[in-house]
C-alpha cells in the first residue's frame, strides 16, 4: 500500500482562524524561510487578502529571508478566506530508459555530465563503458507525453529547433545523470532542485542521503552549454514535488520493488492514482514494444 507523507513532517501548517491543518512538509535544514513564504503564496494557497505566516512557538512573522525554516507549528493569518490550491499533481512511473529510441537520451547525458549530479559522485567505470549504478533521469517523465505536448512544453527546450511534437521531451535539456537509488527517489518526489534558489538540492523526508543543501553540479548547467540542463523543467519539477510533500496530507509514496509472483496491474488498480499509472504502465510497455519493433528494423 502507498505510503502518507504526512507521518514524517516535522513542519505543520495551520489556518489561525479556524486551526485547520493547511499542509506542512519535513524539514531536514536547506528549505529557507523566503522559499517557504514563496511556496505559501505561489504555489499552495488561495487567499483573498494580504496574508502572513508566524513561527507558532515564539509568535515571529516569517520574511523572505535566507533563515532556514525552524521545524514546528505555523499559523497563517488573512483577513479573507484561506484555502489550499487544487492545481493538478502528477503521478509517475519509476522509469527508466529502455527503448532504442531513448538510447541517444540516455548516451548524450552520460557523455554531458560523466557523475551523478545530484551527489558528487564520479563514474569511475565510464572510461570502459561501465555505468553501472549511473541512470539518465528524465526531470519531465516520459509517461506524461500527452502533458509535454498539450501544454506546449517543448517551447522549454533550446537545443533542438526545427524539431516538432513530442521528441523534445528526449532532449539532453529533459536530463539528469544520477545514482540509481537518487533516481528512484528524484521519481517519487522525494526531493528536488530548486533553481531560483542557487540550484539547491532539496530533500522531504527524513535521510542520510548527504544530498540535502548541496548544488546541482555545474557540469549540467554550463550557461553556454547548449544541452545545459532546463530550468523550466526544473521548476516544473520542483513545483510537483512541493505539491506532493507539502499540501494538505500530502500524495502517496508508491510501491516500486515488485518480486516475483506479484500483480502488479491489480495492485496499481487498487491505489490512489491507480487508473492513471495502470495506463502510464500500459502506454510505458507498449513504447517499449515500438522500440524493440524499431531496433529489429534496423
Amino acid at each position: 500500500m502507498p505510503i502518507n507523507r504526512v507521518a514524517w513532517r516535522n513542519v505543520h501548517l495551520y489556518d489561525a482562524s479556524t486551526g485547520a491543518t493547511l499542509g506542512g512538509f519535513y524539514q531536514k535544514g536547506s528549505l529557507t524561510e523566503a522559499t517557504l513564504v514563496w511556496i505559501l503564496g505561489n504555489v499552495l494557497l488561495v487567499v483573498e487578502d494580504h496574508w502572513t505566516v508566524r513561527f507558532r512557538a515564539t509568535g515571529r512573522t516569517i520574511t523572505p529571508s535566507s533563515n532556514p525554516v525552524v521545524p514546528g507549528d505555523y499559523d497563517i493569518y488573512s483577513k479573507g478566506t484561506i484555502r489550499v490550491s487544487d492545481e493538478a499533481w502528477f503521478s509517475r512511473l519509476i522509469s527508466h530508459a529502455v527503448s532504442g529510441r531513448e538510447d541517444a537520451f540516455r548516451d548524450g547525458v552520460r557523455a554531458r555530465d560523466g557523475k551523478c549530479v545530484i551527489s558528487g559522485e564520479v563514474n569511475d567505470g565510464a572510461l570502459w563503458g561501465v555505468w553501472a549504478g549511473f541512470q539518465a533521469a528524465h526531470v519531465f517523465p516520459l509517461e506524461h507525453e500527452n502533458l509535454w505536448m498539450q501544454f506546449n512544453y517543448g517551447r522549454w527546450i533550446t537545443n533542438m529547433d526545427g524539431v516538432v511534437g513530442r521528441s523534445k521531451i528526449n532532449s539532453l535539456q529533459n536530463g539528469l545523470l544520477m545514482s540509481e537509488n537518487l533516481h528512484t527517489r528524484f521519481d517519487q518526489y522525494l526531493f528536488s532542485i530548486n533553481p531560483d534558489d542557487s540550484h539547491k538540492v532539496i530533500t522531504f523526508m527524513p535521510n542520510h542521503w548527504g544530498i540535502d543543501g548541496r548544488i546541482l553540479d555545474p557540469i549540467c548547467r554550463q550557461p553556454n552549454h547548449p544541452d545545459r540542463v532546463s530550468d523550466e523543467v526544473l521548476r516544473w519539477h520542483f513545483r510537483q514535488c512541493v505539491l506532493a510533500n507539502m499540501r494538505g496530507a500530502g500524495e502517496p509514496v508508491f510501491e516500486t520493488d515488485f518480486p516475483a509472483g506479484t500483480d502488479m496491474m491489480e495492485t496499481l488498480r487498487a491505489e490512489p492514482y491507480g487508473k492513471e499509472r495502470l495506463e502510464m504502465e500500459l502506454a510505458s510497455r507498449l513504447r517499449f514494444m515500438a522500440g524493440e519493433g524499431e531496433g529489429r528494423a534496423h
